[in-house]
């Protein structure tokens, strides 16, 4: 049997936030009704993939066969320096290494100093996979289950007293633990200020996010052109938004993250509006080394540099020239 406490004290010796844990129980027939109901509506767009591997999604154990314990784990991703605000702007869980690296590489970590807390013969036993936005696991469900916190209005997992700028990821293993975390309830009341906030309408009251309206998707996963209502919505943000849970009251508790891979690097921070409508692929490249931005490839970074040239000031994308 796992001690929850020495898995929580070894989550925090590897970074993360925060850590709970949940038996690996099939999800709530409630919460596969409501996502069944969300596909159906279309809300998901053209993300096919969030319609495979239902029987998995709800299953942890057909997911993973023998699976008794699901560590939820958080990783902060507040900034610790911003772009200027005379610069373009991209959301900030962008800024560094691409989570999903980081993210797998803590929780294998995390895997293996467990098997070294245990018994040789137990160690043996105890199988486990990480995960972190790249299966069929519902992983906001999951870090509410584990007592992280709850699933604010939009759609976010709003920590108590840290906000929602956080990275998810999962731990499955094959033995059980000696204790699991209650559930949170959602605390966002009647506040509806990221609902407000959203510039799309993706996000309406009693309603979950319309993929198809949000500017994340469309700036992201989307591989058409976008749409040119949407364009003047996008402010000078060409990559993914941050409006719905900057607008969050949570927020104003974020700390800015201890994690190195996050923070943006110089050749980021360093580019001008003209920089980045003169941007190569040889640019693309140098400035999102190892970056989650290329999920939109270079093609689709320039396809969302053009759609929010239009909402600059004017000359703002001119270079400044060096006075004598």
């Amino acid at each position: 049997m796992l001690s929850a406490a020495t898995i929580k004290a070894e989550a925090s010796r590897f970074g993360f936030y925060r850590c709970g844990l949940s038996k690996a129980e099939d999800v709530e027939t409630a919460e596969a009704d409501r996502y069944r109901t969300w596909l159906a509506q279309g809300c998901q767009a053209d993300m096919n993939y969030l319609e495979n591997h239902q029987d998995k999604r709800f299953s942890p154990q057909a997911l993973m066969p023998g699976v008794r314990t699901i560590v939820s784990v958080a990783l902060n991703y507040y900034p610790t320096r911003t772009l200027p605000t005379n610069s373009l702007q991209l959301a900030w869980y962008a800024y560094g290494r691409d989570y999903h690296d980081v993210m797998k590489s803590k929780l294998n970590n995390l895997l293996q100093a467990l098997r070294d807390t245990l018994p040789t013969k137990q160690a043996d036993t105890l199988q486990g996979r990480c995960f972190c936005d790249t299966a069929p696991v519902l992983e906001r469900y999951w870090a509410q289950r584990s007592g992280l916190g709850w699933i604010g209005k939009n759609g976010q997992l709003i920590i108590p007293e840290a906000g929602s700028t956080f990275f998810l990821g999962e731990l499955f293993l094959t033995l059980p633990a000696d204790a699991y975390d209650i559930p949170q309830p959602a605390r966002c009341g009647n506040c509806n200020r990221c609902i407000e906030a959203c510039p799309t309408g993706a996000l309406q009251a009693g309603r979950p996010i319309d993929a198809r309206r949000c500017l994340s998707y469309l700036t992201i996963e989307n591989r058409n052109e976008i749409p040119e209502w949407a364009a003047p919505r996008m402010g000078t943000c060409f990559y993914g938004c941050d409006r719905c849970q900057q607008a969050c009251p949570h927020l104003r508790f974020a700390r800015p993250t201890g994690e190195e891979a996050f923070r943006p690097n110089e050749a980021l921070l360093q580019m001008s509006p003209a920089d980045w409508f003169a941007l190569t692929e040889e640019d693309y490249r140098r400035v999102f080394k190892g970056s989650a931005v290329k999920r939109a490839k270079y093609s689709g970074v320039v396809r969302n540099l053009q759609a929010v040239k239009p909402n600059l000031p004017p000359n703002s994308d001119k270079k400044t020239e060096t006075q004598p």
